[in-house]
């Protein structure tokens, strides 16, 4: 007897909807499973028939054979386990074939029958919605992560048995309800808050700029300054997510097994921040299936490299392309996978291996010591960072002082310039000025005679690229959003320029890459 009965394929992001067809016919007894599987699911066999004869259902002698369709689709891991048993169940006649329709099946099984969590049922029970199945059966501990997505009705399942009583009436399993307030779930105490930390005005500017245009920031000085304390402050003045950038942050963190049932959605901006010894695959992805790396868990949020010039130089040169295109595509032999990498990067690094230059009572190291340590950092790579910015010793007076500005505050300016972005490229295919092509700038923004003039002069005068030319001009269109103008004036450009003031420095000692 043939049936069928749905699961879906993870293929990075994207799932796919696997067909399950079982056939029970007379012949040698024997189960096979067919249609391009690894070896994870090729094991689902004896998983398989353990399970259900654990569950009082014995398998017949009989040759079955089960296919998972479409045979192109390339099917990984474990979630397949609990759509093959119940369409073997539903060909032994146990189910009834009408009642597997628009219904779809994630699960791992155990040898006893229990159902245990899998990864990536968030972007699984969404692309079912979205292909108009009614209900989805997930493991019990998955269950608060399905229950994200709205128009399915969502179970959460023991066992095996459980399922099949449900299906066949006998005890009638209630789906999981959505109780999550999106508007309570967005709020957040940050640790980390800008009156906390006294001092670096200048600094403190810099990084309000960088948010509001999602521009990549470094912030170069000595130890002890606060350089780090401050990257960590900057989640409190980032807009609160939308439920939409919400739900793609945290397919990601599904598809990589990182929730749980009490964090079953990430309702807050990520902020990364790995160690100066990661590996270039754990910081892009990778693996024989490749896996998200730290770029793309800090999407919509900030990946925080912290002693820049530490990390190991290919390391860093991974991010180029990245940060470049705001996605990673990792290429494997049997096909292409793709995660998103749309993160604010921030690096901190001190300007000498001691960490104390530019105080020369302090820092003992040579000036080829310097050279070297800051050239670690490429050219190439400082190009792709639009405000370079310089962390000052704190002065006595300044730990004294009245308390700052609170990140409440510095937000609400930043929630008004991201707004004007969003309006002006509403019918564009971008949302920040980091993101404007030179194609765009040149179509948006219109600068006087005065400001040409001076864009011409500082051009040869501090032997600027193309790219970090149109860097400025981004860098000035957002601080005149953050002033509630539309044009670009002299004062944006100066300021703007004062955040690529340190580019000469920083590159004294690197390879000048030509691109």
């Amino acid at each position: 007897m043939f049936s069928k009965s749905y699961c879906a394929a993870l293929q990075g992001m994207r799932a796919h909807i696997v067909q399950v067809e079982a056939d029970l016919s007379d012949g040698l007894p024997i189960f096979q499973l067919v249609g391009y599987l690894g070896s994870q699911v090729k094991e689902a066999r004896e998983r398989v028939k353990i399970a259900m004869k654990n569950s009082g259902y014995k398998l017949p002698v009989k040759k079955i054979t089960v296919n998972l369709s479409p045979a192109d689709i390339r099917k990984e891991g474990t979630s397949f386990d609990l759509a093959i048993a119940v369409s073997i169940l539903c060909s032994m006649g146990i189910l009834r074939t009408e009642k597997l329709d628009q219904v779809l099946f994630v699960g791992e099984l155990s040898l006893d029958g229990s159902i245990q969590n899998v990864n990536g049922i968030l972007p699984i029970v969404y692309e079912a919605q979205k292909q108009g199945f009614k209900s989805c059966f997930v493991p019990k501990v998955n269950e608060q992560e399905g229950r994200m997505v709205a128009g399915i009705k969502v179970f959460g399942a023991e066992s095996l048995s459980q399922i099949v009583k449900h299906l066949s009436g006998s005890d009638k399993m209630l789906p999981v309800k959505n109780t999550l307030d999106m508007s309570n779930a967005m709020e957040k105490e940050y640790t980390y808050d800008f009156s906390d930390v006294s001092g670096q005005v200048l600094l403190k500017r810099a990084i309000e700029i960088a948010v509001a245009g999602q521009h990549n920031l470094l912030i170069a000085g000595p130890s002890g300054s606060g350089k780090t304390m401050l990257a960590r402050c900057i989640p409190s003045i980032m807009p609160e997510l939308s439920f939409e950038e919400a739900m793609e942050i945290s397919k990601i963190y599904s598809i990589s097994g990182l929730l749980d049932e009490k964090h079953s959605f990430i309702t807050h901006r990520p902020f990364r921040a790995p160690h100066h010894t990661i590996t270039a695959n754990a910081l892009v992805g990778g693996g024989i299936v490749p896996k998200p790396g730290e770029i793309s868990f800090a999407t919509g949020g900030v990946l925080f490299l912290d002693e820049f010039a530490e990390f190991k130089r290919s390391t860093i040169e991974s991010l180029r392309q990245p940060m470049e295109s705001r996605s990673i595509i990792l290429s494997r032999l049997n096909m292409n996978y793709q995660y998103p990498a749309s993160f604010m990067l921030v690096g901190a690094t001190n300007l000498c291996p001691c960490g104390f230059f530019p105080n020369l009572n302090k820092c003992r190291c040579s000036e080829k010591q310097i050279k070297n340590y800051i050239g670690k950092i490429s050219k190439a790579l400082l190009d792709r960072i639009d405000i370079c910015a310089e962390a000052m010793e704190i002065q006595y007076e300044e730990l004294s002082s009245e308390p700052e500005e609170s990140s409440d505050v510095i937000r609400e300016r930043v929630k008004r310039a991201r707004e004007m972005q969003v309006n002006r490229y509403k019918n564009k295919e971008i949302q920040f000025n980091s993101q404007l092509t030179p194609k765009l700038l040149k179509d948006s923004l219109v600068l006087g005679a005065e400001e040409t003039e001076f864009l011409e002069e500082i051009y040869e005068k501090m032997n600027m690229t193309a790219r970090s030319y149109h860097r400025l001009l981004k860098i000035s269109q957002t601080i005149a959003d953050l002033e509630g103008i539309e044009t670009v004036k002299m004062k944006h450009l100066k300021e703007a320029l004062f955040y690529r003031g340190m580019d000469t420095l920083l590159c004294g000692g690197g390879d000048d890459d030509k691109e």
